[in-house]
């Protein structure tokens, strides 16, 4: 068996592909031709003092090992997936014709055996907290026959905490722990509930469940894939009220209609009896959601869609309605992500007989934190108009105050935890290059001599780095490195062609301003003209077709 990978750090370098300075489209042949190219300068039989040697054949090593893991179809499918780390799993032994799906699959079964291991060490705690704001004494002017003002009263009316931790016993036991909490107008309750699933299959699973609270609570649930895109699930349940224990039974079947829509049809029978049946459509642009429920004592439709904005912050706007036996409401709003693990949201809700109501949500990893405000017992329109536009100044003010300024320190502090971590690292690559730089410097001169006999291309100067944008170039002190010596040697027959990848791969090269933004400004001399031309790190470049003149001072 296969030993999985240990940790979960992203993968897809592309750092052989830079060193041998070929395009992750490359052939063979020119896997071939950039390996050659560079035997000529690193190989330690081309030099003769010893340190150079030794100098000489560590680079070779690292040219030789890219040039393995690329020309080897196996190999460089892995890598092209999953990167070094990938190359570092025992994979089983396999046919050479394997194909990249089936590595793929190997790959993901790894995955699994590791994740499977992991649950002796990993539980998964959920939670959610509400608060409900009684504000309606800002809006509702019952109180308009006293003669002294005061000052409007709000006040927390309602609390709610639940909170749950999943306890993986085996492969296919968990053991779940959920509890909750409520408290309203001076009175509350609570319970507490434990919960046993096991994986009977790879097409069900049962789970038995026992709470107290509001009296004994006993639950068995069976879950089972009846066919390709359609599952069941039926639940027993026996609760103890003052009359004593009432039966009920919940029963759901679940349809998929397209790649995008399910349908589902859920039958309850016992305390609160009914039938409904909901559709829900996702696509990555949106969601609807619709239901209708025929019961006793209550009935209702329902419907919801979801509009998610193509921008970096995943913003999505959301809008509801809601009509049944006691009532009708309209809910709008929209949430976004604050930060990596957080989103925020606010909705207004407007009904017959709520009145109007603010919900503002926020989503932090598996915790969730509800804040109901509830402004007023009648559809005030001063109480929708200030509902409506209060939150999204308060949010934008929090966002410039507060948020902006956090997140820009916060980054700003990664990126020089980031640079201190990695300055060992840094300061090994610098010595590697500078003594890819001595050992290219015989063929440097080679190769500026030839072409110059033919007017050719030669490079006067290349800066790799933080450059600073002006008229006159620049860059910034620290943060940038001498490259004319490695870019002239990857001259040929006066052309030099780098590929799209990161230039901090190349020979000669390494990475002056860790996790920042790096350019490439190369001024050479092609048929006794200047030229200047400057690209960014990723882009790829090609001279001396891509450039500018630059006038002569005389």
């Amino acid at each position: 068996m296969a030993a999985p990978m240990e940790d979960d750090e992203p993968v897809g370098s592309d750092d052989y592909y830079s060193l041998l300075n070929c395009p992750r489209t490359a052939t063979q042949d020119e896997l071939k031709a950039a390996y050659r190219k560079l035997c000529m300068v690193c190989h330690p039989d081309k030099h003769r003092e010893d340190e150079d040697k030794q100098l000489a054949e560590k680079l070779f090593n690292q040219v030789h090992t890219a040039y393995e893991v690329l020309s080897d179809p196996q190999k460089r499918t892995i890598y092209d997936i999953y990167g070094k780390k990938g190359l570092e799993v025992e994979w089983d032994v396999v046919p050479r014709t394997r194909t990249p799906q089936e590595i793929r699959e190997e790959y993901e079964r790894l995955q699994k055996e590791r994740e499977e291991r992991r649950l002796q060490q990993r539980a998964n705690p959920k939670g959610s907290i509400s608060v409900k704001v009684d504000a309606t004494d800002v809006f509702d002017q019952y109180d308009d026959y006293e003669e002294e003002e005061r000052f409007p009263r709000v006040e927390i009316s309602q609390m709610g905490i639940s909170q749950s931790v999943e306890m993986p016993l085996t492969s296919k036991d968990t053991a779940t722990l959920s509890g909750s909490l409520q408290s309203q107008n001076g009175m509350g309750g609570g319970t507490v509930n434990c919960s046993l699933r096991r994986i009977t299959s790879d097409l069900g699973w049962a789970e038995f469940e026992v709470g107290a609270g509001e009296g004994l609570f006993l639950g068995l649930k069976g879950h089972r894939i009846i066919s390709k895109g359609c599952w069941g699930q039926v639940s027993g349940i026996l609760q103890s009220t003052p009359r004593g224990f009432r039966p009920g039974i919940n029963t759901v079947v679940s349809r998929q209609l397209d790649k995008n829509t399910a349908g589902f049809l859920v039958w309850r029978w016992g305390l609160g009896s009914n039938v409904t049946s909901q559709i829900v459509r996702t696509t990555p642009t949106s969601s609807f959601q619709a239901s209708a429920q025929l019961g006793i004592p209550t009935c209702f439709i329902f419907a919801s869609y979801t509009y998610k904005l193509q921008d970096e912050d995943q913003t999505s706007c959301k809008v509801v309605a809601k009509a049944g036996t006691f009532g009708a409401m309209v809910e709008y709003g929209a949430e976004k992500k604050i930060s990596t693990h957080s989103r925020l949201g606010a909705f207004v809700s407007v009904g017959v007989p709520t009145g109007v109501m603010v919900k503002v949500k926020l989503n932090r990893a598996n915790q969730m934190y509800l804040f109901p405000i509830h402004l007023c017992h009648e559809i005030a329109p001063n109480a929708v108009f200030y509902g409506s536009l209060v939150p999204v100044l308060v949010y934008f003010a929090m966002k410039k105050l507060v948020m902006d300024p956090y997140l820009r320190r916060q980054k700003e502090e990664d990126l020089e935890k980031k640079k201190e971590s990695s300055m060992k690292e840094t300061l090994e690559k610098k010595r590697e290059a500078e003594s890819a730089v001595r050992l290219m410097q015989a063929t440097v001169q080679r190769i500026v001599e030839a072409e110059e006999a033919k007017q050719g291309l030669v490079i006067l100067s290349a800066w790799y780095g933080k450059l600073v944008a002006s008229e006159n170039g620049g860059a910034e002190p620290g943060k940038v490195i001498d490259v004319m010596v490695p870019l002239q040697c990857q001259v040929k027959d006066s052309k030099l062609i780098l590929t799209e990848t990161s230039k901090a791969g190349l020979p000669g090269f390494y990475d002056p301003a860790v996790g920042e933004d790096k350019s490439l400004r190369v001024v050479y001399k092609f048929h006794s003209v200047m030229h200047e031309v400057t690209v960014e790190d990723d882009e790829p470049l090609r001279i001396p077709k891509q450039s500018h003149k630059i006038p002569d001072p005389s």
